[in-house]
């Protein structure tokens, strides 16, 4: 590696230099100390010796600094005498007193100050360098030195001298030897955020790690290759990497050759059969270039130190040579190391034997998913249809997989290309299970509207089986209750439970369970409904499947969070259900969702900042569908309350892509999101628009989503007369037949429920007064007790807001009237709600109301402006290489598909990283997942 390391942050050594410095301080019986720090070349020793220098000069001790030469004619002392220079003196003398002069000009320079004697390149000191440094610690000098210096550990193999030297100095009390290791994880991600910014992905970060090997020289190459946006590797790197591969003995060559192809840790059993040596020369091939610092061996094997040079190595290495090796995996792996599919598979697609890499990656496959490894299997399931013909009858089974794989790793829409291929064989499974399937691959991408008509379509048919009925009734219920349509659900569930009892499965009796219990808990008996979702709870955790655990969670915390009100409880279960699921491979489905839930019940109890953390760590799955549109929606309500305007038109837009005639429960939030936003806008039309559209358009029979949803619109009115616009008649007609609808329907709701309804209510009520131009401070009390009853405070401090405002206009009771806007005002600032709160500070100001007897009424500053469209400056073919990026394809996959070459790829990424302004991969999908 360079021995000149660029001084970028030093990370992860802060106790190594206190150390050190400590130690050097501490001279022995003679006066003297020394610290010889080893390590790998780039690991950070020379920045070390730098460090230390500075901290050692600052501290009153005279400094000289020299370094060795890699040349075997070098002039004896080089490195002493080439200090001494560049302190002013010569150095010079004849050989016979050459220790003696250069010591006494050592003590010329200390003075009556500690020396300190900084000696980079140790491992290539010449002769007399040596043997200076025994004289000078062995205390035969009237010096009294501290030696710091540093030795690639790599170099000292062998009979090199320098082992001989070490080995004598160890002795003195006063000498240490400090191995400088890599960096661990969590340090390399620290330096990997200090060189390529704050907000580089942790997936992005592992990455370099992984590579890096810890390794702080190669992880801040990579780092900065990560900021830059260059996607192959810098021909520094790769130079270096060649170079000391090349100082390799040919035996430790071939180790290195074969541990970079094979899949690590390699065992040395595998190891004897790939590479063509005897025993003994094996054992001392892998010595050196474990000494070398290429391989690292443990009881499983032998790894890379850094799996960089297995990225070098490859673009080194011909074709055939490459083939041949995998090849000698393959069969020593079949020899040693039986039922190893996933090495099988990958070594015999490498060699080019497609027939015999299938049953390995058949069974790998399978593997994969008997451990709830459901991104693994879709990958495996792809590659056997990529090792077989069109023609082959294994191929229908084959595809079945791989849909069903797709569909439970989130990739819903290859999920359903995947469906439509197999519907076009031969042989495909009949009708009924393809209607099943295409339903629940509908559903799970956001097309429920053609999903219940798939499910209906299995109901309505004579051929298809009791089994298959009673799934598709437990399914639909399970629909239904995401539509909102909760009788309807409740009836489903009820048919389904039935069913299942007699020919349902596991799944469907928690499906239907998970329904009957939501709907009944909303509209009956919450007791009885909670006892019948934790029991489909039960059922799930005995199953130990991801799909039923996913669902019962779901509407558990679901339930919790939302018309029940037990938001803390449902965090809780939200969480916990989360963490579950993402354990069985369910992280970019369930646990997404389940992270959006809790995200949504942060938000209600105020926790403004623990839900933005929530879902920014749930975002990083890059969910799809169904998934990504709970995910959107919950963001987006931050957003809106954040006053991130531009962030919140992404979501929203890309929420409408992805709904694709979605349910009550998706499509009324996103609705009531859209007019919020237009109101802190001042766009009462669109506002206005918004709220009559979900009016008029949904079939829900969820009164507290309708309320939210009346009281938006209604707000929007009352906003418009505010400004001094007219109010829409007919607009207020429909809200207040919508509120008339609540007040009807509230009676035979849950008691829970009724409370969150009521809450509603009194909004709708006390803004209908305000729209009509009566503000009542009254109503508007009542309000603000009743949301804090419910320990929500937005609705609560804005309730307070609007009865300060009405108290003021009437000029009456300014104190309460200040008490009330103080409150909203505190409750604001500690949610970092800034329209909200310089909605407070306007009308503040307005009348002349300070909100804090010791600090000035100010506005909170809103956040930096974001461009209109962020893919708008993008071109068309930059647009499909992001489209590709977000699927998770890799270069070579994103060539293939649009026919360019690997290289003209990676140019389109770093382009599109630059008019982005993102850094990695994931932040160019983030952006183009809510944007596209």
């Amino acid at each position: 590696m360079a021995s000149e390391e660029e001084d970028g942050p030093l990370v992860g050594r802060a106790g190594t230099l206190t150390q050190v410095q400590s130690d050097l301080r501490n001279a022995g019986p003679g006066g003297t100390s020394a610290v010889f720090v080893t390590g790998e070349s780039g690991v950070g020793k020379s920045r070390l010796l730098r460090e230390t220098a500075r901290a050692m000069r600052d501290a009153g001790f005279a400094v000289l600094s020299g370094t060795c030469l890699d040349i075997g004619d070098a002039s004896p002392l080089h490195p002493v005498l080439q200090a001494l220079r560049q302190s002013g003196h010569s150095g010079a003398a004849d050989a016979a007193d050459l220790l003696d002069r250069v010591s006494r000009d050592l003590l010329t320079v200390a003075g009556d100050r500690r020396l300190l004697l900084v000696l980079d390149d140790l491992q290539w000191a010449d002769r007399s360098t040596r043997q200076l440094l025994l004289y000078l610690l062995a205390g035969l000098s009237d010096v009294k030195i501290a030696v710091l210096a540093a030795v690639r550990a790599e170099a000292l193999q062998g009979a090199h001298p320098l082992r001989k030297v070490l080995a004598e100095l160890r002795r003195l009390r006063s000498v240490r030897v400090v191995d400088l290791a890599p960096l661990d994880r969590d340090q390399t991600v620290e330096l990997v955020a200090a060189v390529a910014g704050e907000s580089v992905d942790t997936e992005d970060a592992d990455r370099v790690y992984k590579r890096s090997g810890g390794n702080p020289f190669v992880a801040e190459e990579l780092a900065r290759d990560l900021r830059d946006g260059r996607v192959e590797l810098s021909d520094t790197l790769r130079e270096i990497f060649l170079s000391r591969i090349d100082e390799l003995p040919p035996n430790a060559h071939a180790v290195v050759h074969a541990v970079a192809a094979g899949v690590e840790p390699v065992e040395h059993a595998v190891l004897a059969r790939v590479v063509p040596l005897g025993e003994a020369e094996l054992l001392e091939a892998v010595r050196a270039a474990v000494a070398h610092r290429f391989v690292t061996g443990a009881d499983d094997g032998y790894r890379l130190r850094h799996r960089l040079v297995a990225e070098v190595l490859a673009a080194e290495v011909l074709p055939a040579e490459a083939a041949a090796r995998h090849r000698r995996f393959a069969e020593a792996l079949e020899h040693d190391a039986a039922g190893d599919h996933a090495r099988l598979a990958h070594h015999w697609q490498r060699a080019g034997e497609p027939a015999r890499a299938l049953p390995s990656v058949v069974a790998a496959a399978r593997a994969a998913e008997e451990l709830y490894g459901f991104t693994e299997a879709h990958r495996y399931w792809s590659s056997a249809l990529e090792l077989i013909s069109d023609d082959a009858p294994e191929r229908t089974e084959l595809l079945a997989h791989a849909a069903e794989a797709a569909h439970l790793c989130g990739e819903h829409l290859r999920a359903l290309a995947g469906l439509d291929a197999l519907a076009l064989r031969p042989d495909a499974p009949g009708a009924c299970d393809l209607h099943l399937r295409r339903a629940r691959y509908l559903a799970a991408a956001g097309r429920t509207a053609t999903a219940e008509e798939e499910y209906e379509r299995v109901l309505d048919s004579p051929e298809c089986s009791p089994k298959q009925r009673a799934s598709a009734a437990a399914y639909l219920a399970e629909l239904l209750l995401h539509l909102g349509r909760y009788a309807d659900a409740n009836a489903r569930a009820q048919e389904a439970l039935e069913m299942a009892e007699v020919n349902g499965s596991t799944a469907d009796l928690v499906r239907a369970s998970a329904a009957l219990g939501f709907s009944a808990a909303f509209r009956e008996d919450p007791d009885a409904g909670l006892a019948v979702i934790r029991h489909a709870v039960e059922i799930a955790e005995r199953s130990g499947h991801p799909d039923e655990l996913g669902v019962a969670y779901l509407h558990l915390a679901e339930l919790l969070t939302g018309p029940l009100n037990s938001i803390e409880e449902g965090v809780l279960v939200a969480r916990r259900g989360a963490q579950r699921l993402a354990s069985l491979g369910a992280g970019r489905t369930y646990q997404t969702r389940l992270l959006a839930i809790a995200a949504k019940g942060l938000f209600r109890v105020g926790q403004w900042s623990e839900a933005d953390t929530v879902l920014d760590d749930a975002m990083r799955h890059r969910p799809s569908g169904a998934d990504a549109v709970e995910l959107l929606l919950s963001r987006c309500q931050l957003w809106v309350g954040f006053g991130d305007v531009d962030a919140a038109h992404r979501d929203l837009d890309a929420v409408a892509t992805l709904l694709a005639g979605g349910g009550a429960r998706h499509v009324l939030p996103m609705l009531t999101l859209r007019a919020g936003l237009a109101m802190w806008q001042a766009r009462h039309a669109e506002a206005r628009a918004a709220v009559q559209r979900g009016l008029t358009e949904t079939r829900s029979d969820d009164l507290v989503l309708i309320g939210v949803l009346a009281w938006h619109g209604l707000r929007a009115e009352a906003e418009a007369h505010a400004a001094g616009q007219p109010v829409d008649p007919g607009a207020l007609r429909r809200l207040t037949a919508a509120v008339e609808r609540m007040a009807a329907g509230v009676g035979n709701a849950a008691a829970p429920v009724r409370a969150t309804i009521d809450g509603y209510l009194d909004l709708c009520a006390a803004e209908l007064s305000r729209a009509e131009g009566r503000p009542d401070p009254a109503l508007w009390a009542k309000a603000a007790t009743a949301w804090d009853t419910r320990r929500q405070p937005y609705p609560a401090a804005y309730s307070r807001l609007r009865q300060a405002e009405a108290a003021l206009q009437r000029r009456a009771r300014k104190a309460v009237a200040t008490t009330a806007l103080r409150e909203a005002y505190a409750t604001a600032i500690a949610m970092g709600a800034r329209p909200f709160a310089n909605e407070i500070v306007t009308v503040a100001r307005r009348y002349r109301v300070t909100l804090a007897d010791d600090a000035p009424t100010i506005e909170m500053p809103a956040p930096a402006p974001g461009p209109a469209d962020e893919l708008g400056m993008l071109t068309t073919r930059e647009r499909e290489v992001l489209a590709a990026l977000a699927e998770g394809l890799t270069n070579r996959e994103i060539g293939e598909r649009l026919f360019i070459s690997e290289r003209t790829v990676g140019v389109h990424v770093g382009h599109i990283f630059d008019k982005l302004q993102v850094r990695t991969r994931v932040q160019a999908s983030r952006v183009f997942l809510t944007a596209a």
